[in-house]
């Protein structure tokens, strides 16, 4: 402190010898002792009080106007100052949150993690990409022993830490269930009551719940409110909505979910994802169903695992790498 009281008071003389000579070793000076104030916390105002008193001291007759122009300036800093103070502290906490949700992105990326399946019967793509830190859509592949692969696809109503958290008690409840396979409108039921019991009202999961048999490629399917998916005709290069009734996860503990089913023929393609695809917007047009399903089968001849990164990737450019919602893509094709 002692070093800085000095400081305080060659202030005036590094003024005096600056306003004489204009030389630049005072300014030089000068910085050297804005670096040392910042350090010790000198405060703008402070600085401005001690410039006015040398001022007064080297000119004792200094006219009104120019000490009342000074005091607005001092009275401005003591304003600047506060603010300035604000603005750190709010800064230095913004720092914390993003380094708090860089943690937990990372934590949500490995508890939500699944194994896309390498089956000789069907091809799998999938990709999900957060518009943000933390992913508000989920997707999760469950291979069982008897040739079945369930696929589930989910979205919260809700984004941020609240919706990862969700998603991490779907995942568990999920694994919590049975190594038998079951029907996916038994899941959605069972996930229903999970959600219903444990999640805040306010909050609402819309999910798809799939499973295809290997065997006699027969792919059955539920919904609680989620995005409608499509199946895919290669003979007839059409697609057709595939989609069932049922209320989004956690509306009613008494909500029943129905279950429906097509049969798959080789080379036809299943296609799942969430509202972030289907409502994808250039500017403030949104993006038609058609042109949405144009693009995918325009790279259908492709490998599902590269459709999906196509797709993606020619809709990020169409908004300017800008993503407005978590984008999350699966398609299934039969291959033999």
């Amino acid at each position: 402190m002692s070093t800085l009281k000095l400081d305080l008071e060659n202030y005036k003389e590094l003024l005096q010898e600056y306003i004489r000579t204009k030389d630049e070793q005072a300014l030089y000076q000068a910085e050297q002792f804005s670096k040392q104030s910042m350090q010790h916390n000198i405060s703008p105002e402070e600085i401005i009080n001690v410039h006015i008193q040398s001022l007064q001291e080297i000119y004792p007759d200094m006219p009104d106007y120019i000490q009342a122009s000074l005091n607005f300036l001092l009275e401005t800093m003591i304003s600047y100052g506060l603010a300035y103070q604000e603005y750190q502290s709010l800064r230095e906490r913004q720092l914390e949150l993003k380094s708090e949700i860089s943690v937990a992105a990372n934590m949500q990326k490995t508890l939500l993690s699944t194994v896309k399946p390498e089956l000789d019967a069907l091809d799998v793509g999938a990709l999900s990409v957060p518009a943000k830190q933390m992913n508000g859509d989920y997707h999760h592949f469950v291979h069982d022993n008897e040739g079945s692969l369930g696929i589930a696809i989910a979205d919260v109503i809700g984004k941020g830490v609240p919706a990862a958290l969700c998603m991490s008690m779907i995942k568990y409840s999920m694994d919590s269930f049975p190594e038998m396979r079951m029907d996916p409108g038994v899941i959605l039921g069972s996930l229903n009551r999970v959600v219903e019991r444990n999640v805040d009202s306010s909050m609402f999961i819309t999910m798809f719940y799939g499973l295809y048999n290997t065997v006699n490629h027969t792919f059955y399917y539920a919904s609680a409110g989620h995005e409608p998916g499509f199946y895919y005709h290669k003979d007839r290069e059409e697609f057709e909505e595939i989609d069932a009734p049922g209320l989004v996860l956690g509306v009613s503990s008494e909500a029943t979910y129905h279950q429906k089913q097509v049969e798959v023929e080789q080379g036809d393609m299943i296609i799942l994802l969430t509202d972030g695809v289907t409502e994808c917007r250039q500017g403030d047009r949104f993006i038609e169903q058609e042109e949405i399903l144009h693009v995918i089968k325009s790279y259908s001849h492709l490998p599902a695992q590269e459709i999906v990164e196509n797709v993606f990737k020619h809709f990020e450019r169409l908004q300017d790498f800008q993503l407005r919602d978590d984008f999350t893509l699966i398609i299934l094709r039969r291959n033999v």
